[in-house]
């Protein structure tokens, strides 16, 4: 399930300003979720508790440096260099997309994409990048994982063995661990495109 909502609906459509809706909304979420709850004088003081006590909330920013590891993550997969690719990753990474696939561990994950690079993908490329690093203290619900995470949006252009292109939005999820390794992936994307892409 995605951290938030899943967004994979106006990510495919083609509305020019959906990525604009999307990121007015997160931002306003997290605005909401990072509100301090304040006791009253009145309330605290019947209560002899401090009147500066504020609740955790439940998400807040996280540390602009979580951005690191997805990032460089990205430029390798650019590159082609699959090593590096998941040279940041944790040896019991899961990657998981909206249409219900995954890929368990880390070395099914460079499997699955040095095939891809090497035989599907001839170049992709990652522009327009927007990154947003925040940190789950209360989950929503079982799915949702505590600790940090990484949202990202890119558009992404890639052409194939086929001789064919596809251009697309994508969002991807990232959760840190608290080692710094990205144990956790979950992207949402359209396959249309992609499939249409690779048909000779």
């Amino acid at each position: 399930m995605h951290l938030f909502y899943n967004i994979k609906t106006l990510l495919t459509k083609k509305n020019p300003y959906a990525m604009t809706r999307i990121l007015i909304f997160a931002f306003l979420l997290l605005l909401v979720s990072c509100k301090p709850k304040v006791e009253s004088t009145d309330a605290a003081a019947s209560n002899g508790a401090d009147s500066t006590a504020v609740e955790t909330p439940a998400v807040e920013f996280a540390s602009p440096d979580l951005i690191a590891a997805p990032k460089a993550s990205l430029a390798a997969l650019t590159s082609g260099d699959i090593d590096a690719f998941v040279a940041n990753y944790a040896e019991n990474a899961m990657y998981r997309w909206n249409n219900g696939d995954s890929l368990s561990g880390k070395k099914a994950i460079y499997d699955y994409w040095k095939n891809r690079r090497t035989n599907a993908i001839k170049t992709i490329e990652f522009s327009n990048d927007i990154w947003l690093p925040v940190k789950v203290n209360t989950p929503a619900n079982q799915y949702q994982a505590p600790g940090n995470w990484v949202l990202s949006w890119y558009r992404t252009n890639a052409t194939y063995t086929t001789g064919k292109s596809m251009t697309q939005w994508i969002h991807t999820d990232y959760h840190i661990n608290t080692e710094g390794k990205i144990d956790l992936v979950i992207q949402y994307l359209d396959r249309a495109p992609i499939n249409a892409a690779m048909t000779k």
